[in-house]
């Protein structure tokens, strides 16, 4: 072991004992108090119950809102007057597609609730998903993100899938999430359910390291006049105008219009970065009641803008090298989905899901992509002790793809489906005390044919107020167009007899899917009103997983001059396991004050098969990812109208990138004027004027400094 890297282990080691010492003080408090507190306070009336044998909200009720804690009307949008009990009793829908309490449900689930959304001082979903231990969260320049859940993070991370209220928005050509379209109003959020860990079961390939459901608000909750404008150094320009209201008495609506303009960051030199960028959106959600057991939910979304694109181009086949190049991309699009439900009974309803998606984006490929959607679910409860979710989905998905010397994709314009179906069964071993989950998804894709993502899932109440969980899955990633159909061009060289040769990467018609078992294992518990612990411990293997292998040359004569080619192929030859911990805690100090302490470690372990020649994937793999990261977020009430919120978010080093640790620190004031008025005034990133948080492996996309920041806003709604 080198001096660097002792050095970066006793750190990580030590940040980890000190992290772990604060949550063991915390638990011991909690504990104390509960002890010291249990005769002179009756233990709480408030059991834990069993997960839902009703019917189901299927994917358009989990569009729905929860029911907001029992509080003071004017305390609801204050978090320091929502009870630990009550945010752990809070309901969410992603794991199991039904209403299940977050303190009983078998997996790894974070939710940002509308309030962590007010105070986080954000202003677009990933700086928000900062907050969530064992996601990772990195700006590669002012418009483009890596996000990643339990390591593999990349520009692309293929393992992740993001949904707007239960429709996809991963990408089948670069098999990920264009982070910078991904712009629904904040305010119109409900909560965003942040699974770590693989969710194939419910929602097919490519949930392997997570699940994000983006859930907004049902129209009847926004009506009335919103009004949001601001601006500072770095977001120079933001509104948004929205109105919503009822059409008759079965009808409500809102329509939006937003937009915003980010100044350029600085390039790694200092210099301009050429990454600034602007986007103007408009959009609709109505939801009507047809009938006493039909609903019906209609949204939809328009938007474009321009995106300075700091990235690479491949000029000749003479070129030594890639060269820099700060590229002007429009970006276009739109989505509309619908979500029909229908309830039969109290032990049965339906649900049909049907969306369209079409998105244009002018940068160095060209590509374009339309999507349609189709899913329909079914809930029966079956007895005393089984609860059944069933489901059939299709979708259709059609590409098109310019490209230039650098990249292209062969087929330039392919068009795919995928039919799926699945089915879950919920039995209640031991009622109200011990439940086992078990399902599984089979699909059929248009490059490896049918896969199956089977899983277990259980839970154990202890207590009132603590809870055990287990699972075992297995998901899948299926490839991107860009793994079988990619061509990348990095350099030209002299080649055999003085004739030019290309260095080029290219696809696998080939490639498999990439593989994942799952261990995970839970403890969730509530101490009295004032301290809530999730405690999740995982172990995953991985097979079947990319790598770039030498292939055979061959000779093209166009483009001129005529060249050889020596290229390396994508294969599946590398394999690996990953292990960690992640903590998560809310602590109600006194009636003014909460804090919400987490902390996750992870170690990254690939290996090549034999046959492989690739030296570099495994490597790059294990260190794109920190080892450990840790946050403290907390919420003060100074006054009845003034709040103060504080983060601070520290996040390990980047080995294989070279990417050093860095501690962010953001801070705001919200003011409440009068009713309806809200002034803010918030910093990001305070700590230092500018750090490094990402490096793309290929260089393709070029990284910029993340910078100091500050801005104003004001909030008004009528």
């Amino acid at each position: 072991m080198s001096t660097n890297e002792g050095t970066s282990a006793f750190s990580v080691c030590r940040g980890s004992l000190a992290w772990c010492g604060i949550f063991a003080a915390l638990l011991l408090t909690g504990r104390t108090a509960w002890a010291h507190a249990a005769q002179a306070v009756q233990p709480s009336q408030t059991q834990q119950a069993p997960p839902t044998q009703q019917a189901s909200r299927t994917q358009q009720q989990s569009a729905e809102s929860i029911p907001a804690p029992q509080v003071s009307p004017g305390a609801q949008n204050d978090l320091t007057q929502v009870s630990i009990e009550n945010l752990m009793n809070m309901e969410v829908t992603s794991v199991s597609k039904k209403e299940q309490k977050l303190s009983q449900v078998a997996a790894a689930i974070f939710v940002i609730t509308q309030e962590d959304i007010r105070s986080s001082g954000a202003l677009n979903i990933p700086d928000l998903l900062r907050m969530v231990p064992g996601l990772d969260v990195a700006q590669i320049n002012a418009n483009t993100w890596a996000i990643s859940a339990r390591g593999f993070n990349s520009e692309f991370s293929s393992g992740l899938l993001v949904m707007v209220d239960g429709r996809n928005v991963y990408t089948a050509t670069f098999g990920g999430v264009y982070w910078d379209v991904l712009n629904v109003p904040l305010e119109d959020i409900e909560r965003i359910e942040v699974i770590r860990g693989p969710g194939g079961t419910s929602w097919g390939a490519n949930a392997v390291n997570g699940v994000i459901n983006v859930i907004t608000k049902k129209a009847s909750e926004t009506r009335g006049a919103l009004l949001v404008a601001g601006g500072g150094n770095l977001d120079q320009g933001f509104g948004t105008a929205q109105y919503g209201g009822s059409l008759g008495k079965s009808t409500d609506y809102r329509v939006y219009s937003q937009y915003f303009n980010q100044d350029h960051m600085p390039d790694l030199t200092g210099q301009n970065g050429g990454d600034g960028w602007h986007i103007l959106q408009g959009g609709f959600r109505t939801d009507s009641e047809l009938s006493s057991k039909d609903t019906l939910m209609v949204e939809g979304t328009l938007y474009t803008g321009e995106e300075g694109d700091p990235s690479v181009l491949f000029p000749s086949v003479l070129s030594p090298s890639l060269v820099n190049a700060d590229l002007q991309v429009s970006v276009s699009g739109g989505s509309l989905q619908s979500a029909w439900n229908h309830v039969f009974s109290t032990r049965s309803d339906t649900t049909l899901l049907v969306s369209y998606d079409a998105y244009q984006r002018n940068n160095n490929i060209r590509e374009g992509r339309k999507t349609f959607n189709l899913d329909l679910q079914n809930h029966i409860a079956w007895g005393k002790r089984q609860d059944f979710v069933w489901g059939l989905g299709y979708e259709e998905s059609a590409s098109h793809s310019d490209g230039n010397l650098v990249i292209t994709l062969n087929p330039a314009d392919l068009a795919t489906q995928v039919f799926s179906g699945f089915v879950q069964d919920e039995i209640a071993l031991v009622p109200d005390r011990f439940y086992l989950t078990v399902g599984t998804k089979l699909a059929h894709n248009y490059y490896t044919g049918f896969s199956y993502m089977p899983s277990a899932r259980a839970t154990y109440a202890l207590g009132a107020h603590d809870m055990l969980w287990a699972a075992v899955s297995r998901a899948v990633r299926t490839p991107a167009e860009t793994d079988t159909a990619v061509r990348i061009n990095f350099a030209g060289i002299p080649g055999p007899g003085g004739v030019p040769a290309l260095v080029s990467l290219i696809g696998n018609p080939n490639f498999q899917d990439e593989d994942l078992i799952a261990y995970e294992a839970g403890y969730r518990a509530t101490v009295l009103n004032s301290l809530s612990i999730d405690i999740a411990a995982f172990y995953n293997s991985y097979t079947n997983e990319e790598t770039s292998e030498p292939a055979a040359p061959f000779f093209e004569p166009t483009p001129l001059p005529a060249h050889f080619v020596f290229p390396t192929m994508y294969e599946n030859l590398m394999h690996g396991e990953t292990h960690g911990i992640e903590i998560a805690a809310n602590w109600k100090i006194t009636d003014r004050w909460i804090i919400r302490p987490g902390y996750d470690f992870e170690r990254i372990h690939m290996h090549t098969d034999p046959l492989s020649q690739d030296t570099q994937t495994a490597l790059e793999t294990e260190g794109s990812s920190p080892d450990a990261q840790a946050q403290l977020r907390s919420h003060v009430d100074l006054s009845q109208a003034l709040k103060w919120d504080t983060s601070v978010y520290f996040v390990d080093r980047l080995i294989a990138q070279d990417v050093p640790s860095y501690t962010r620190l953001d801070s705001g004031l919200t003011w409440r004027w009068k009713e309806g008025v809200s002034l803010s005034l918030v910093g990001q990133n305070l700590l230092k004027d500018h750090h490094l948080e990402f490096s793309d492996f290929s260089g393709a996309t070029r990284s910029t400094l993340v910078k100091r920041s500050a801005y104003a806003k004001i909030t008004w709604e009528f």
